[in-house]
């Protein structure tokens, strides 16, 4: 073997190294990465049971209390009852929701968001009727994504902005700028506002700001951010205390 045969074949010594190395690197990242996601999803199944469990438990105390207590109190306990199990009902939906827009393939067809707004707005007729709410509209472009996935998100942010107004008459004013190749929606409202403070608490799972103050379990935010991310997108907020909130995502131009 002359010289020009060593040096080659110490290159490609030298060539597979560096690929063991670097595969080495890339197992030890993708094994981090997966005991995050399974640290992140025992804490997730964890706070999710908790809750499922508590209003289980009120569904139980007050079922026993309705056998034992006169007729003239049963009417309440069933109220009581009906709201553990819509509460419990809304939670599995939500988690459901949250953990299946994470798996399947990424959409990639054109989607009217005109089309996904008026959806979203007639799966809300009897919410801003009884809040007498103003939700007004720019002209909205069509963008790629999944037609449920962006109707659901929409829906979320039009029904916070509602449900936090301490407004009379809540407004809510949906909009959109393009930039290069994206699309930047905006959802404003006349709320009370947020303090910085506490917005980065805001997208992550079961983590709320008003408690049971107002309804809710703390994943409708949380599910929105993860859904346009999984499209490609990004999603913040704007908010000072006294000035309303908007909220932002970006969806890709059709």
């Amino acid at each position: 073997m002359d010289n020009s045969d060593q040096n080659r074949a110490q290159d490609e010594i030298e060539r597979l190294r560096k690929l063991v190395e670097a595969e080495g690197v890339q197992c030890f990242d993708l094994r981090r990465q997966l005991d995050r996601a399974g640290a992140e999803f025992e804490e997730f199944v964890s706070i999710a049971a908790h809750n499922i469990r508590e209003s289980l438990r009120d569904i139980a105390a007050y079922s026993q209390l309705m056998t034992e207590s006169p007729d003239g109190s049963a009417e309440v306990y069933l109220a009581r009852i009906q709201e553990g199990a819509a509460r419990a009902q809304s939670l599995l939906g939500d988690v459901v929701d949250y953990w299946a827009t994470g798996t399947g393939a990424q959409p990639s067809s054109r989607t009217d968001m005109e089309a996904v707004l008026r959806q979203a707005l007639l799966s809300m007729d009897q919410q801003i009727a009884e809040r007498t709410a103003i939700v007004t509209h720019d002209p909205l472009p069509a963008v790629i994504g999944d037609f449920e996935i962006l109707t659901k998100v929409l829906r979320h942010l039009i029904k916070n902005a509602i449900e936090y107004s301490g407004a009379p008459a809540p407004r809510v004013h949906i909009s959109c700028k393009r930039e290069d190749l994206e699309c930047a929606f905006s959802v404003q409202d006349n709320g009370p506002g947020i303090d910085p403070a506490f917005q980065g608490r805001l997208f992550s799972p079961f983590k709320r700001l008003h408690g049971k103050e107002y309804p809710g379990n703390g994943l409708g935010l949380a599910f929105c951010r993860k859904a346009i991310q999984r499209q490609g997108g990004r999603m913040w907020m704007e908010s000072a205390p006294g000035t309303g909130s908007t909220f932002y995502f970006t969806a890709i131009a059709a």
